[in-house]
């Protein structure tokens, strides 16, 4: 088992959408392919095309940073997919592999981490790992996601519930641009952890079950989630329009902390209001059933 497939479909993908035009090459006649030939890209690269043809059939094994930049220019990779292009090649390294096929214990939650995501009240504040699994989240992030939660079957997996829950779809508001990115954001990890077999077993689960997450997952395309906005309807509380950011912890788990808001004033920031009270109220209701039942 290795990256070779991943490699050689994602250099044809990003190969197929770069243009002649945009990389100032002359057009003659009729094209049968829709982006750059090989050889076009071999020679923007600055490589023979029998050197391109062997890295595009997946042997990044070996290959100096000099020619990935190379291959990132003529290619025209953002940062994500120059980033991309780089995991790649260094999972096909076999220390790499080697390590990579190691049995490693599952990160855990640090009890300071903890404290931060609860010392957010206000704010709904969750902790992630690569596959997108949320560890932990605060009373605010759990009322949010309530939907995520209730379902069983996500295992409180956010790309599981973009995809499997039908309530998703209604959920985010900007569903597609949502769901891309879950899948971009999986890409990115796959290509970083070619050997982690519960990221193939969710990768595989939703290919499986999600005709959607087949379609985007064919397209090659990375996505690290860093800040922005987010469009959802909470069934409570109704439109929400929230700003994220979401940070890496600085140490080999990764893991990454997300954290949501909205500017002070806004029909948002009421709206998070109005989400903590309804959570308050259920988590009291929860309670007093709890007692009841144990008097």
């Amino acid at each position: 088992m290795d990256n070779r497939e991943e490699v050689r479909a994602f250099l044809r993908s990003r190969r197929d959408k770069v243009t002649p035009e945009q990389a100032g090459l002359p057009v003659y006649g009729q094209r049968r392919v829709p982006g750059l030939r090989r050889g076009e890209v071999a020679m923007l690269a600055g490589v023979s095309v029998e050197y391109y043809t062997r890295l595009e059939r997946g042997g990044l094994k070996g290959v100096s940073d000099s020619v990935l930049e190379a291959l990132a220019h003529a290619l025209r990779l953002d940062d994500t997919e120059r980033m991309h292009l780089y995991d790649l090649a260094r999972a096909a390294g076999p220390a790499r592999a080697a390590s990579s096929r190691q049995r490693q214990a599952a990160p855990t939650v640090r009890p300071s981490v903890a404290r931060i995501i609860e010392g957010m009240p206000e704010l709904p504040a969750f902790l992630q790992n690569n596959r997108l699994d949320v560890l932990a989240a605060n009373p605010l992030g759990r009322a949010l996601y309530s939907q995520m939660y209730a379902d069983p079957t996500c295992g409180a997996n956010t790309a599981r519930f973009a995809f499997l829950n039908p309530a998703a779809r209604q959920f985010y508001r900007d569903w597609e641009r949502v769901t891309h990115a879950t899948v971009g954001a999986l890409r990115v990890e796959a290509g970083k952890n070619p050997y982690d077999r519960e990221l193939s077993n969710l990768i595989g689960e939703l290919s499986t079950r999600s005709d959607a997450f087949r379609m985007m997952w064919g397209s090659h395309d990375v996505h690290v989630f860093r800040e922005g906005t987010k469009r959802l309807h909470h069934p409570v509380v109704g439109d929400l329009e929230l700003h994220h950011e979401t940070m890496r912890l600085p140490d080999d788990t990764g893991l990454t902390l997300a954290v949501y808001s909205a500017p002070a004033g806004t029909a948002a920031a009421d709206g998070l209001k109005l989400l903590a009270g309804w959570s308050a109220t259920v988590a009291g209701q929860e309670h007093d059933a709890d007692t009841e039942s144990t008097s």
